[in-house]
C-alpha cells in the first residue's frame, strides 16, 4: 500500500458517502487503534442505519458461508445461512445497514474465498444480500508486523481503496462529542504528537493510539483507584514513558480550580502558568457547561454561567486557549449562547474573534 495515498478522517468519510451512494464496496487500511471502525460506525449513524461488525480474521467459513445440512423434502444437500449476516427482516427496519467486515486481510483463505463471493456476488449460495447493504472491509497494512494475507488480485480490484491517517483534529472532534475525559482531551491538545505513538519495530505492548487513549479515558473515569493503580493501569495501556507524562500532566490538572465554580463566578484567577493544565481547565469548563444545560439549567443562569467563562478566558488564558474554548462551546457543541445576553462577549469577540474565524476555515 506504499503507493496509496493517505487520507484523514474526513476526507475518507467524505469518499465512503459517496461510495454507500452507489453500493460500491470500499476497504480501509490503517495501523491498528486509529478508529476505522468507529469511523464508519459513525457514518452509519449519520444516515440513520446500523453496522453489523465481523471480524473476518476470527472466523470460519461456515460463520459466513453457514451450515450444510440434507434437505428431506429436496433431498438436496443445502446451506442454513448465516444468522451473522444481514437479512431482509432486519433490512426492513433500517433505511441503510453496513456490513463491516473488519481484520479482512487476517482471514484464513477459505474465510477469504466466502467474503470474495460476497463482495463480487453479493451472494453466498442462496444467501442474498438485502439491496439496502453496503459493504466495507478493513485491515492494517502489511508494514505494521500483524498477521496479514496477500489480497488476491480480482477481489482486491473490486474495492475503493482508502489508506487512513491519524489526524489530531479529527480525533479531537470525536473526543469532544464522545466526552473522552478532559485530562486526556486537555493533555493531547498540549502533546500532540502524543496521541499516536505506534512503532511496527518495536516489541513493546502498549503503545498510544486513539483506541488506547479511549480506554485510559473509561479506566480513569472510575471512582476509588488509587494513584499507584492509575499509574499501572496508563501503562499498561499507553506505555511506560507515555504515562509517566501523562501523569505529570494530572498532577497539575488536579491543582486547579473546580470549574463549576468558576462558571458560577466565585472563581475569577488562575495561579498556575503550566499550560498543559489550562488545556485541561477549559475543556472541563465546556463539558460542564454542556452538562448544564442538559441537565435543564435555566436560560438566565446558563448566560451567566456563559458570561463567567468567557470573562474568565479572556482574563486568565492565552489566545489559543480562548480560540479552543469558543471553538468547542460554540461551534462542537452549538451553546444556545446569545451574546446580547452576555456582558463579556462584545470584548471577546473583538479580542479573539479574527482567530476564531481563521481557526474555522
Amino acid at each position: 500500500m506504499s503507493d496509496q495515498r493517505t487520507m484523514n478522517a474526513v476526507e475518507i468519510k467524505a469518499g465512503l458517502k459517496a461510495c454507500f451512494a452507489v453500493k460500491q464496496p470500499a476497504f480501509i487500511w490503517g495501523s491498528p487503534g486509529i478508529g476505522k471502525s468507529e469511523l464508519v460506525a459513525g457514518i452509519a449513524e449519520e444516515m440513520n442505519g446500523t453496522m453489523i461488525d465481523l471480524r473476518l480474521g476470527q472466523m470460519e467459513m461456515t460463520d459466513l458461508k453457514g451450515i450444510p445440512f440434507f434437505n428431506k423434502e429436496t433431498n438436496k444437500m443445502e446451506w442454513a445461512p448465516s444468522e451473522d449476516l444481514p437479512d431482509e427482516e432486519l433490512a426492513k427496519d433500517w433505511p441503510n445497514i453496513v456490513l463491516f467486515l473488519d481484520e479482512m486481510n487476517t482471514a484464513s483463505p477459505s474465510v477469504l474465498a466466502s467474503a470474495y463471493q460476497l463482495i463480487l456476488d453479493r451472494r453466498i449460495g442462496k444467501y442474498k444480500l438485502p439491496d439496502n447493504v453496503v459493504v466495507v472491509a478493513a485491515g492494517n497494512k502489511e508494514s505494521d508486523k500483524g498477521v496479514t494475507f496477500r489480497m488476491p488480485t480480482p477481489l482486491s480490484n473490486r474495492f475503493v481503496h482508502f489508506e487512513m491517517k491519524v489526524h489530531f483534529d479529527s480525533w479531537f472532534d470525536w473526543a469532544v462529542d464522545n466526552n473522552i475525559h478532559e485530562d486526556i482531551v486537555g493533555y493531547l491538545n498540549f502533546a500532540k504528537q502524543d496521541l499516536y505513538d505506534f512503532d511496527p519495530k518495536s516489541s513493546t505492548r502498549a503503545f498510544a493510539t486513539p483506541r488506547s487513549w479511549t480506554f485510559v479515558s473509561d479506566l480513569i473515569s472510575q471512582e476509588g483507584l488509587d494513584k499507584n493503580t492509575i499509574t499501572n493501569l496508563v501503562a499498561g495501556t499507553v506505555g511506560q514513558g507515555m504515562a509517566l507524562k501523562f501523569i505529570a500532566h494530572r498532577k497539575l490538572a488536579g491543582k486547579l480550580p473546580n470549574p463549576m465554580d468558576i462558571l458560577e463566578g466565585k472563581v475569577t484567577t488562575l495561579e498556575t502558568t503550566e499550560i498543559s493544565a489550562k488545556y485541561s481547565l477549559v475543556i472541563s469548563m465546556c463539558y460542564q457547561l454542556k452538562d448544564s444545560l442538559n441537565n435543564g439549567i435555566d436560560d438566565k443562569e446558563f448566560h451567566k454561567m456563559a458570561d463567567n467563562f468567557f470573562g474568565f478566558m479572556m482574563k486568565n488564558f492565552e489566545v489559543e486557549l480562548n480560540v479552543l474554548g469558543a471553538r468547542i462551546g460554540l461551534t462542537k457543541y452549538k451553546l444556545p449562547i446569545f451574546p446580547t445576553k452576555l456582558k463579556n462577549f462584545d470584548e471577546f469577540h473583538k479580542r479573539y474573534g479574527k482567530f476564531i474565524l481563521a481557526a474555522s476555515d
